[in-house]
């Protein structure tokens, strides 16, 4: 039995809207290469243009359209000849940030309306996990982890995963002492012992020297928790970054430089001794 044909339609990253062409003539071209009648042409390039928020623009000239409309006509393009796979080639690329962001909510929007196949080529690790049901994480043309987007974050199968997907502070950390499932660990230059009981591709023997991974956002700042356990420390911020929802603070504890986020709520100023606490399952240890 021969292999069924499927259909795919393309998002170049540079849109391709051909400038002599209007946006109906634009939409209409893969169904005019299909020999299809005009009216039902007509009809779907109609219908098409709907669903992608661009009708009655068959007319216009592509070339006076903006970012995000020729986006929008480079979707309806690929959907018209309605293909079973939709491949996206880093589309939100040439798109300001706000317009890059509107257009994820649309295109996932989108997707669930056509219930196509999206499959969606990204350099930008936000796009991935905030769009796809499932990523594959690529390292060289190699494959390194395929998942969906919250195990990813939260398992990686490597340090490559581990610095793609997200932001964390990597320090070198002696193990001192074993307990049970728990490691006992001097991070930097001695001054500070947590306890981990992340153990991630290692089997720690006491005397090791490995690798911690810390997520920002897992660091509690502020007062010391009320039986908290001696993964609460004292620290110094350095350095506050205001990026809008919140402040990403470098904090001195120990002889290592913790990345922080830190709510907007929250006053801190350069050079404030603050208390941190680090979950020992949020201390991972990975190989050196």
């Amino acid at each position: 039995m021969p292999p069924q044909k499927r259909n795919m339609g393309m998002v170049f990253q540079s849109y391709a809207i051909w400038p002599h062409l209007t946006v109906g003539e634009t939409v209409a071209y893969p169904l005019r290469l299909r020999n299809l009648p005009s009216g039902e042409i007509e009809t779907a390039v109609r219908e098409t243009l709907a669903q992608v928020g661009l009708g009655g623009f068959e007319d216009r000239p592509s070339p006076t359209l903006s970012g995000g409309q020729q986006q929008r006509v480079a979707l309806a393009r690929a959907l018209v000849y309605k293909p079973d796979v939709l491949l996206l080639d880093e589309p939100f690329s040439n798109l300001d940030v706000k317009l890059r962001e509107q257009m994820r909510v649309e295109l996932k929007q989108l997707q669930r309306q056509v219930g196509v196949t999206v499959i969606l080529v990204t350099h930008d690790q936000s796009e991935a996990l905030s769009l796809a049901d499932r990523v594959a994480v690529m390292n060289a043309g190699r494959v390194e982890q395929v998942g969906d987007p919250v195990d990813l974050y939260e398992n990686p199968a490597n340090p490559f995963v581990r610095d793609f997907i997200g932001l964390s502070t990597r320090i070198e950390i002696a193990v001192t002492a074993l307990r049970g499932a728990e490691a006992e660990v001097r991070l930097g230059d001695g001054g500070l012992t947590l306890v981990s009981s992340a153990f991630c591709g290692v089997s720690p023997a006491s005397g090791a020297t490995l690798t911690a991974a810390i997520r920002p956002e897992s660091i509690r700042i502020g007062k010391a928790a009320a039986g908290a356990d001696h993964n609460t420390f004292e620290g110094r911020v350095e350095t506050l970054l205001f990026v809008g929802d919140r402040f990403e603070c470098h904090v001195r504890a120990g002889g290592a430089n913790l990345l922080v986020y830190v709510p907007r709520a929250e006053r801190l100023r350069e050079g404030d001794t603050v208390a941190l606490h680090i979950p020992k399952d949020a201390l991972s240890l990975w190989p050196k």
